[in-house]
């Protein structure tokens, strides 16, 4: 089954090239054999390298010496690719990383731990139970940044026969890979332990930077927490004050990204990897105790199984401190939040008061307007009928009084036949000035179509500066009320 997958996972990666070279170090009984190697290495002397054959062949000894331990590492220390770490891709062509996976002993698994997120630690026996081989893989490569992965992944099998620790290591400039490896040639004395390397590179991951993130994330706080609360340790160097004005948006985003440096490299994750590492030192020594190579509980190896023990111990302790440390600052930054959300909140409020303040003024001048415009319209509606009646009566057409001959003889009423006049021209001029009135109305319309874009634009702009109001405290110590004062 393992065999089937690792063939399958292997065939759906990309392949992108890096710059490959070797690592040989061998520890002999005579310590004046000891040798430490490292080179580039070319395409051609791939496979003589996994084989152990020209140019790599095991020296031959003189009588009476033999080969105590020694490490044989395919090394990618500086990877610049930017897919290099990205799931399903790989450094080596399918065929150079199927030869290395089975004449090194590494584990089939290594190429599927391609897509796992945050530090990665896994290891096991193989399935050979007459050479057993301990197998090994620690990566850490989810990280991206400006657009390229970061990180580091090694894949390491120790064979108990022989005691050499064989392995691939590849990672970025900016990882812990390059200094990794630099350390493990100035310890290749201690090479037959084969959690050495894993041991050294948790180290440097977990270096005194760490520590001060956290510390620079706490001192970060302090000036927040001024801020925020206008302590009187305030000052204008620290960026939150400009012409006595709070600058809040700069105080939320700093927020959140004092947030983003607490939570770096969190202690969780790693105090996992080391629980795993202190599970594989013991599957390690269950079987090397009983090895006479590896000397026993008196032997050289003992010694440097019970220093790197320690030392997981040590980092384990620092991180439950990072943790507390880490605890407490993200509880202040969760309180600090909360007070800036509430001055942000107050400060709406204010400008929604003085909104509705003003809004409201218009709306009584509106109605106002509407009143007086109400009493003009029912004035013209009461005089209008009998303004109408008087002057058509009044006009020459009709003669209420034709043949009177005194003031007690009211004659006969006489319509003039002209009267048809009146009509022909009182008709058309009113039409006329029914559609000049209907042309300047869908005139006046268009004008204030256009005013309305005026005033919504007006009103996008008072918007913005009404947002920009509400994120900003004008720097002053004044209190509610004074403690230091009595009624």
């Amino acid at each position: 089954m393992d065999d089937y997958m690792f063939r399958s996972h292997v065939a759906g990666c990309r392949v992108v090239r890096e710059n490959t070279s070797y690592l040989e170090i061998y520890n002999y009984s005579d310590p004046s054999l000891n040798t430490i190697e490292e080179h580039s290495l070319s395409d051609d002397d791939f496979d003589n390298f996994l084989r152990r054959k020209g140019a790599f062949d095991p020296p031959k000894l003189q009588e009476g010496v033999k080969l105590i331990s020694g490490v044989r590492l395919v090394l990618q220390q500086k990877a610049k690719h930017p897919e290099t770490f990205t799931p399903n891709y790989m450094s080596l062509s399918h065929e150079a990383y199927d030869a290395m996976i089975r004449h090194l002993k590494l584990p089939f698994r290594g190429v599927e731990s391609s897509s796992v997120v945050g530090p990665f630690f896994w290891s096991s026996y193989d399935q050979d139970d007459e050479n057993p081989h301990l197998q090994i893989c620690f990566r850490k490569s989810d990280v991206r940044k400006k657009g390229k992965t970061r990180g580091w992944e090694l894949m390491l099998s120790h064979c108990f026969a022989t005691g050499i620790t064989t392995g691939f290591a590849k990672g970025t400039e900016s990882s812990d890979m390059l200094e990794s490896v630099r350390h493990l040639k100035e310890c290749a004395a201690q090479s037959m332990h084969p959690m050495l390397l894993p041991v050294i590179i948790l180290s440097h991951d977990l270096s005194a930077k760490n520590d001060q993130k956290q510390r620079d994330a706490r001192e970060w706080l302090r000036k927040l927490e001024h801020a925020v609360s206008m302590r009187n340790e305030i000052v204008e160097d620290e960026g939150y004050v400009k012409d006595a004005i709070m600058d809040l948006d700069q105080i939320n985003r700093d927020l959140v990204e004092c947030h983003s440096q607490v939570l770096w490299k969190r202690p969780q994750a790693y105090m996992e990897i080391i629980d795993s590492m202190e599970k594989c030192m013991e599957r390690f020594w269950a079987l090397a105790s009983k090895d006479e190579k590896y000397g026993g509980d008196r032997g050289e190896v003992c010694k440097i199984h019970r220093s790197m023990c320690a030392r997981l111990e040590f980092n384990n302790a620092k991180l439950k401190g990072i943790e507390s440390y880490a605890h407490t600052t993200l509880e202040r930054l969760t309180i600090q939040r909360a007070a800036l959300y509430n001055i942000i909140a107050q400060k709406e409020s204010k400008l929604n008061l003085e909104m509705a303040g003003q809004q409201r003024r218009l709306a009584h001048a509106s109605k106002r307007d509407s009143d007086s415009m109400k009493t003009l319209s029912l004035l013209g509606a009461i005089f209008l009928p009998a303004s109408f009646l008087s002057s058509l009566f009044s006009m020459t057409f009709f003669n209420w009084q034709n043949g009177s001959t005194g003031p007690g003889d009211q004659g006969d009423p006489v319509v003039s036949p002209q009267l048809w006049v009146y009509f022909v021209i009182t008709v058309p001029l009113t039409l006329g000035v029914v559609m000049f009135w209907r042309w300047w109305d869908r005139r006046r319309e268009s004008v204030y179509a256009e005013e309305d874009i005026d005033i919504e634009a007006g009103i996008e702009k008072l918007e913005s500066r009404i947002m920009a109001t509400m994120r900003q405290r004008t720097l002053s110590k004044s209190r509610t009320w004074d403690l230091g004062k009595t009624g």
